[in-house]
């Protein structure tokens, strides 16, 4: 509904309509920002699916390295196998932007160590074992940081829909309102004064 308060003047008129045309570059802007998060997130989700297939492949490996570990040593004696010493140092996180939005890559910082004491015995089984497991971590962590990022992308996303909804539904049809509303009034005031300029004349 317009706001009946507005004084109907050339220069509301022309405020308004300059209003109007900020809202509308302000929702092309958001609508434009919409359609990229909604690429990326797109484009962010099928990377996700490929990495997990990758991780469930790895995961297969690593049981079946697993398996035959266990049918060399048995269980006993592969679980008191030693680790290696600082096989993972850390987490690598690297930032970037995307509109303005923090999001990461993340790594496994992995380094080659002998182990922290010598094996009693030891087997290509357990190498095996012990390096399918390390990839199938360094694979999660990967995953990890671009699960990451898609949930930031994606609380944006609602934000910005938000707003730009609220543009279009709300600020713009307001804007809209006022402005037939003082462009009736300018009108009316225009006949009437057309009409005071007539009986002028022909009192005159």
């Amino acid at each position: 509904m317009a706001d009946r308060s507005l004084t109907a003047t050339r220069i509301t008129f022309l405020e308004l309509s300059d209003e109007r045309r900020m809202i509308r570059e302000g929702h092309a802007l958001l609508d434009e920002k919409r359609m990229l998060l909604a690429a990326e997130i797109l484009s962010g989700l099928r990377r996700h699916r490929e990495l997990n297939a990758n991780w469930r492949r790895r995961l297969s490996e690593a049981r079946q390295a697993l398996a035959a570990a266990v049918r060399r040593h048995g269980f006993d004696n592969l679980t008191v196998h030693p680790a290696r010493q600082g096989a993972f140092t850390g987490v690598i996180l690297r930032q970037h932007r995307l509109l303005g939005l923090p999001l990461v890559d993340a790594e496994l910082e992995l380094a080659e160590r002998e182990p922290e004491f010598p094996p009693a015995e030891t087997s290509p089984e357990v190498t095996a074992c012990a390096a399918r497991f390390q990839e199938l971590a360094a694979a999660a962590a990967v995953i990890a940081g671009l699960a990451v990022s898609l949930r930031i992308m994606a609380r944006d996303y609602v934000r910005t829909e938000r707003r730009a909804r609220a543009l279009e539904n709300v600020l713009l049809p307001e804007i809209d309102a006022d402005i037939r509303f003082v462009d009736s009034q300018l009108e009316a005031i225009d006949q009437e004064e057309s009409i005071r300029v007539r009986e002028a004349r022909r009192s005159a």
